[in-house]
């Protein structure tokens, strides 16, 4: 009896890590290469010593039905905190409770239903709704395609956003109670007992064919032989490995699909301070502006006085040139603005603060995918079987969830499944 094919996994991110699971229990020989000297690729824990509780610096809801994610959660013993509260808005003079309904909105769905052939989300609002007093509608849109989705309106799908639209945005959503690093902590410890081989700070540069046989090089030279590779890294480091001419062809693809850019910044108060200036925002989960950090959250219903900005799509290149310690004062400059205080005021408060612009995460450069009208020809191209080079991960995802932690988790799985069917 020959030996079991050998499968060398490029990424120790999600899909990285529940690929290598299935493959693994299915007998097959694993080795999991990570550039990084941990797992969890774009899941990134921070100490709960600094923050209170295992804070996430990356992915830290988990959205809608999400059944992957939730049965793992259940297989690992862990449980879900559904996100409840108040949402709130900062329109530059003062704050008061979003109003998520529109006065134009049956007129949006009417349009989204009789639409058939795709066109960016621009080009959407340029057709349907150019006149002045759709101003609010097209600002509400681009906002939520910019900041929630990351993806820019002159490139993003408006077929692919269609039902998030067409239900206001309001499907459920959840942290996993001890954060996502929980999660990654048990996949990796499956992985190990089934006898998966990890090396960290191994950045892959290149994967070489030759008589039908892989060799997978890291940066520092170091060579691993195997039978099939299975890429399950960003899309941006995708045109940084070298890969044999089919494999290379197919990567081509990654072009049509969108990869934005997200700044995240996590502060820690001594105390919950916005709460004690307003009863009324004792339970606000949500806060949005126009300030430069626009986007807020709390940990509501848990009493962490911890504060959450965040910032998405392409506008984050205004940001571009700040350090960690530049996004955190643009982030004490926003809720000065917002909540009417000087800045150091709330820099007296500061216990704990992390920040990270994940464009400039070298094994990231950026935040995760969204979908351009070509994104389906394109996922498709690069989820074919067709050579022993694979790709997987959360941007070839074809469900609505496609961006996520669950489509990292379901594209592993069904990369694992396809090679396991031969």
């Amino acid at each position: 009896m020959g030996q079991p094919e050998h499968i060398v996994i490029v990424g120790a991110g999600a899909a990285g890590l529940m690929a290598a699971r299935e493959l693994a229990r299915a007998g097959r020989t694993v080795t999991i290469l990570e550039a990084r000297e941990r797992c969890g690729g774009r899941i990134d824990p921070l100490p709960a010593s600094e923050f209170g509780y295992p804070a996430d610096g990356g992915a830290e809801f988990v959205h809608g039905e999400a059944p992957v994610t939730r049965k793992l959660v259940r297989e690992a013993g862990l449980s879900l905190q559904k996100i409840e509260g108040t949402q709130w808005s900062f329109d530059g003079t003062g704050l008061s409770h979003e109003d998520r309904h529109d006065p134009h909105e049956a007129e949006l769905h009417a349009a989204l239903g009789a639409l058939k052939d795709d066109l960016t989300v621009a080009d959407f609002l340029r057709r349907h709704f150019a006149e002045p007093e759709y101003v609010q509608l097209r600002h509400s849109i681009e906002r939520m395609v910019e900041g929630y989705d990351a993806a820019d309106p002159e490139r993003a799908s408006t077929l692919a956003l269609r039902e998030e639209w067409m239900d206001g945005g309001h499907h459920t959503q959840a942290r996993i109670v001890g954060g996502y690093g929980a999660l990654i902590d048990f996949l990796a410890s499956a992985c190990r007992g089934l006898g998966v081989t990890f090396r960290f700070g191994c950045a892959v540069s290149a994967i070489e064919e030759t008589g039908g046989a892989l060799a997978v090089r890291c940066a520092g030279g170091d060579a691993h032989g195997c039978d099939r590779a299975v890429l399950t890294v960003p899309l941006p480091l995708l045109r940084e490995i070298a890969l044999p001419e089919p494999a290379r062809a197919k990567a081509a693809a990654a072009d049509d699909i969108g990869f934005g850019s997200v700044i995240k910044i996590l502060l820690r108060f001594a105390r919950p301070w916005w709460r004690e200036r307003s009863e009324d925002l004792a339970d606000m989960t949500f806060l949005l502006s126009d300030q430069s950090i626009p986007v807020w959250w709390t940990r509501h219903p848990d009493q962490h006085p911890v504060l959450t900005g965040w910032f998405g799509g392409p506008r984050t290149a205004e940001l571009a040139k700040l350090d960690r310690q530049g996004l955190i004062d643009a982030g004490v400059d926003s809720l000065a603005a917002i909540f009417g205080v000087s800045g150091d005021d709330i820099v007296r408060d500061l216990v704990a603060a992390a920040a990270t612009n994940w464009l400039h995460d070298p094994f990231a450069r950026g935040a995760y995918s969204w979908a351009t009208p070509r994104t389906r020809e394109a996922q498709a191209i690069l989820a074919r079987a067709d050579g022993p080079v694979l790709f997987s991960g959360e941007a070839l995802y074809r469900g609505r969830d496609m961006g996520t932690v669950e489509a990292a988790l379901a594209s592993g799985l069904e990369t694992a499944e396809m090679i396991l069917r031969g």
